[in-house]
């Protein structure tokens, strides 16, 4: 049993050796064979080698009759793969050499051979001797060329690498993919051109013919032809790498006449000349000054007419440095716009300081073509974006289908260093009307205003009253004013400001620039809105101050500069508001607190009506802020910051409303009674006036003057009208006395002198009243404050009537005798009595 056990294992392992042989067999004759067959005489050599795939080593190649890898002329391989993907791992390369020296050149179409390659990578090379003395022209029909960078790749893989020669050097003319605007290539000399299909491309051609063609005098030509609207890129011969030494190349454009081009560089260097100069020349149609010579960093000619060619001429470089010359450039071709037959003049020989440029506005990249937007300087040279300076006259047009996709923006300086000289000088922020005029969009107009520093300040005088833009009333015209400190290192900015408001007038400290910005089209319907006068005024304590006479009709919204990043640290600054006399104001605050968190110092907010005897309202950092409240006279608001901490920082923003007076009932009744009593006292003296007339007319004959000192000069049983003389009555005494009389020896100290005020003690403002704001606390005594509301130290030096200093009230009747006919007054009886 056991024999016959061994004898059956044996018989199964030669069964299943036979089938695995027989799978082979079947395997290998399903397995593809391929056939290359080379003629004599056809100089095509074929390679089949692996690629530079990473992937193992799982496929390899089978040749029969011991074929190798390298195909020579004269002989058929027959070979196959055993893997199903060979293209993954294998790679062919095909060789051509044509000889135009020996012998008559192919000329004509050039045939893709072999045919019938396996489905791999394949790569084919032409490689054609000429003489040095003799052109070779390469035709490719359409689909034309799109020449690529370095390191880039053509979307459908098919890529065809052309390259020449100077004095046995290789240079590469360019690498070029399908679908583009170059026709034909003509070198000087031979010629080397690969063409790479990728495994899945079935084309049997190779797209291009070869003809003869007298000698160029250059490196190569480069036709290049437009049929519509489009645009191309192209690039100097060996880019990115140096240009050869003192070699000429050219390209030629074929353009409609109905369209026109225009040429912009993209990217170009120098290499280091020691003869002659590298240059580009254009022969344009038309021109008078054929050849037009530019230099590199030169704006281009645009807007051309039909056909134009264009050279890049190199020069004898340095040996020790010789430098590259490259250049990297574009063709546009478009329709002519409307705008491009009208010429506008930019008249800036009057200006200072001052520049403008035109430019496109950043927009997202497009894969398809979009006509470019083009400023010409004259009839043909045009670029992307143009400067225009100072001092000059410009006559510029525009080459544009959409001129919304242009932009403006400009910059002025305006600097007073003369402190005498700039308090007698006024100046102007308007935007010219030679800029406004344009078909192009103002973005933005930047003054820049510098003075001398710590000697004079600024003030802001806009043609309409400003309104500050904040959250809860935005501005809505077309443009507007941002003003921001343009100090070296300082971070603050004031704020955006439209016409339509309230504001009048702002005070900055120091340099400042102020940008007009435009949100919106129509800003040359609005341009009459704009314009700002700027004068110079003394010193500012404040970094700011801002003047307000709000309307009667709308709330006005004011808020602390720098919102977004909050006032810098120890920063002041101040509202002026103005209240009119039938009116009253109504102060709001956004938020209970100031919500900053101080570091050092303290942040302080103050209010104070402009009025005698003012009080003023304090509150600190650590103290709620007032809640809504009436104000009758102007008043003042300052904010002044601590050095705060890290995080909360110092916002606030506050609301002003006005609102009729409510007339008092308490005083209307006492205007009342005291009309009805002046009246009264008006009736009196008219009755008494009355009775003494008559009595005048009583007397019998002529008063004689003799005094008699013995007789009574009173009239008998009748008494005088004062019974009191003047030692009797106060008429003789001040109703006000000069409380430095009184209080003096409390205003000196224990060594009579005077004390200055406490450091850390808050005192209120005493100064004059008007276009001062109340100065807030110095720095050093931000630190700690004994009272929002202190009292007076001293008895106030004002009295109640209208702030006047040292006002005197009216005296009390002083009751004299008097005779009836002259109204003298005599004195009494007791007093003459004393004198005697």
């Amino acid at each position: 049993m056991g024999g016959c056990s061994r004898c059956g294992a044996a018989a199964l392992l030669l069964l299943l050796v036979g089938l695995l042989q027989l799978g082979a067999v079947a395997q290998d004759r399903r397995r593809t064979e391929y056939e290359i067959f080379l003629p004599h005489g056809d100089n095509i050599t074929v390679f089949i080698k692996r690629g530079t795939t990473t992937l193992p080593r799982l496929c390899n190649i089978i040749f029969q009759k011991g074929h190798s890898s390298l195909i020579k002329p004269g002989e058929r391989v027959t070979f196959s793969f055993d893997c199903p993907d060979p293209a993954k791992h294998y790679i062919l390369e095909v060789q051509k050499n044509i000889d135009c020296m020996s012998g008559p050149c192919p000329f004509g179409e050039v045939q893709l051979q072999p045919s019938k390659l396996p489905a791999l990578n394949r790569t084919f090379t032409w490689n054609v001797r000429a003489s040095p003395r003799v052109g070779l022209e390469l035709q490719f029909s359409s689909p034309r060329l799109r020449q690529i960078g370095p390191g880039d790749t053509c979307p459908d893989l098919v890529t065809y690498s052309i390259s020449g020669s100077v004095e046995k050097t290789a240079v590469n003319i360019g690498t070029f993919c399908s679908n583009g605007t170059v026709s034909r290539i003509k070198m000087q000399g031979g010629v080397k051109l690969t063409l790479y299909l990728p495994w899945n491309e079935s084309r049997n051609f190779s797209g291009f013919n070869i003809t003869n063609r007298s000698s160029i005098k250059r490196l190569c030509i480069i036709e290049s032809v437009f049929e519509r609207e489009g645009s191309a890129t192209l690039m100097s011969a060996n880019y990115p790498e140096g240009f050869p030494e003192d070699e000429l190349m050219s390209w030629q454009f074929v353009i409609p006449s109905h369209l026109r081009a225009s040429v912009s560089f993209l990217n170009y260097t120098l290499s280091n000349c020691e003869r002659k100069e590298e240059r580009v020349e254009y022969h344009i149609p038309g021109s008078l000054t054929n050849p037009e010579v530019f230099q590199l960093g030169d704006k281009q000619p645009g807007n051309m007419a039909g056909n134009f060619n264009l050279s890049l001429q190199g020069c004898d470089q340095d040996s020790q440095n010789p430098g590259a010359l490259r250049l990297l450039f574009q063709v546009l071709v478009q329709h002519p716009q409307n705008e491009g037959n009208k010429v506008y003049t930019v008249d800036l020989s009057s200006e200072k300081l001052m520049s403008l440029t035109i430019e496109p506005k950043p927009v997202k990249t497009s894969r398809h073509f979009v006509p470019a937007c083009l400023i010409c300087e004259g009839p043909t040279r045009c670029s992307p974006n143009l400067t225009l300076i100072s001092g000059n006259k410009y006559e510029i047009s525009f080459l544009c289908d959409d001129m919304t996709r242009l932009w403006i923006r400009a910059e002025k300086t305006i600097s007073c260093m003369d402190a005498g000289y700039c308090s007698r000088k006024s100046y102007y922020l308007l935007v010219p009307s030679d800029i406004i005029q344009l078909p192009v969009q103002l973005h933005d107009y930047t003054w820049k205003l510098l003075v001398p520093k710590d000697k004079i300040s600024l003030q802001l005088i806009p043609a309409q009253k400003l309104q500050q833009h904040t959250h809860d009333k935005n501005c809505e015209t077309t443009f507007s004013y941002v003003l921001a400190s343009a100090v070296q290192g300082q971070n603050l900015h004031f704020g955006s400001f439209c016409p339509g408001g309230s504001i009048e007038k702002i005070q900055v400290k120091t340099n400042i620039s102020v940008v007009l910005r435009t949100f919106l089209p129509g800003f040359s319907r609005e341009s009459f809105k704009q314009g700002m006068k700027v004068t110079f005024t003394h010193y500012l304590k404040d970094e700011g101050v801002f003047t307000v006479t709000p309307d009667s009709k709308a709330k006005v919204y004011l808020r602390t500069p720098n919102w977004d990043r909050g006032l810098p640290p120890l920063t002041s600054v101040s509202w002026n508001i103005s209240v009119p006399n039938n009116q009253v104001a109504r102060l709001t605050f956004s938020k209970e607190r100031m919500g900053v968190s101080c570091e050092t110092g303290r942040a302080f907010m103050i209010i104070q009506e402009q009025k005698a005897k003012a009080e003023e309202i304090v509150s600190r950092d650590d103290d709620p802020l007032p809640k809504p409240r009436d104000l009758h006279h102007n008043f003042w608001v300052n904010i002044s910051n601590c050095s705060p901490m890290n995080g909360k920082q110092l916002d606030l923003q506050f609301c002003v409303s006005l609102a009729p007076k409510k007339t008092d009932m308490t005083v209307i009744i006492l205007a009342a009674v005291g009309g009805g009593a002046t009246l009264l006292f008006a009736l009196g003296l008219l009755i008494c006036y009355a009775k003494k007339s008559k009595k005048k007319k009583v007397g019998k004959g002529p008063a004689v003057g003799i005094y008699n000192g013995n007789i009574n000069t009173q009239i008998p049983g009748k008494p005088g009208k004062f019974q009191k003389g003047r030692k009797d009555n106060d008429s003789h005494v001040y109703a006000v006395i000069d409380d430095t009389m009184v209080y003096g020896h409390l205003l000196n100290g224990l060594n009579g002198s005077s004390t200055g005020p406490e450091v850390d003690v808050y005192r209120p403002f005493q100064g004059p009243m008007g276009d001062i704001p109340p100065s807030p606390p110095p720095i050093c005594s931000r630190i700690s404050t004994r009272k929002l509301h202190p009292e007076d130290p001293l008895p106030s030096l004002l009295s109640e009537s209208d702030g006047e200093p040292y006002t005197f009230s009216h005296p009390r009747s002083v009751e004299v005798k008097g005779n009836g006919d002259n109204d003298i007054p005599l004195l009494e009886k007791k007093e003459l009595d004393v004198m005697e």
